[in-house]
């Protein structure tokens, strides 16, 4: 039976409002991994379309000058995101060694595909509390040190490949399967299909990304190679004629 107080007091709606938010802040982040891999992937296109990517985001197509600091906002701004998301993930992680014991051997029993994606995300949620903020400190720490002879400089003679080939597969992988669980949360199809079909289409988004990923650091490791014997020279774009590039 009911009580009295039970049936009059106000349900606490804060672990609802804790999950709009983490679903927010994750689709936020999703947005901003898919738009960086295709700003990062324009070094496919050239050095010259590297650095003009590179020179728009510290502002000098707008101020007719550049800005590093601006690069650095963004970084800033994108790590608060990450951290808040973070944060209201880990309600959902298992808190101690007994319950992630008794989620494997539930996971074990029930041998459920999307119990199975929840654990990948759990996985390389972890694996991004280590890599993420590395680069975004650096891009924080060093906004001006991006551009085509830079980042290669960086990926190749630095041995930064390592941590972005790791990087790769976990943000992609995360993101991927965290845009899934966003649809069938908060845009549950009523039929097997549509399941099957949202599943279908986050694997080709995530090998989409990292085939476009892998061809991008590829190519950076090459131009890094290339440049290995000049690492630290600025790339000078044609147009500048005999002006010092920056990046």
């Amino acid at each position: 039976m009911w009580t009295l107080h039970e049936i009059t007091a106000k349900p606490n709606r804060g672990p609802a409002r804790a999950d709009i938010l983490q679903s927010l802040t994750g689709l936020l982040l999703v947005g901003f991994i898919w738009a960086h891999m295709f700003f990062d992937s324009s070094i496919l296109l050239g050095k010259d379309a590297m650095h003009w990517v590179s020179k728009m985001f510290e502002g000098e197509h707008i101020f007719g000058q550049s800005y590093p600091l601006l690069v650095s906002a963004a970084g800033s701004a994108v790590f608060i995101l990450l951290a808040v998301h973070a944060v209201l993930a880990l309600r959902k992680f298992p808190g101690s060694h007994r319950q992630y014991r008794q989620f494997r051997q539930h996971m074990g029993a029930v041998r459920h595909p999307d119990t199975t994606l929840w654990y990948l995300q759990v996985v390389t949620g972890f694996a991004l509390f280590l890599l993420a903020p590395a680069h975004l400190f650096m891009v924080i720490l060093q906004p001006d040190n991006i551009g085509p002879y830079a980042s290669s400089d960086r990926i190749w003679s630095g041995n930064f490949w390592v941590l972005y080939a790791l990087l790769l597969i976990t943000v992609h992988l995360h993101a991927g399967v965290g845009v899934y669980r966003l649809a069938m949360k908060w845009a549950p199809g009523s039929a097997v299909t549509t399941r099957r079909r949202r599943k279908l289409a986050m694997w080709g988004i995530i090998i989409f990304f990292l085939c476009l990923g892998t061809a991008s650091l590829v190519t950076y490791m090459a131009i890094g190679f290339d440049h290995a014997a000049q690492a630290g020279e600025r790339y000078r774009p044609a147009s500048a004629g005999n002006d010092t590039g920056r990046t």
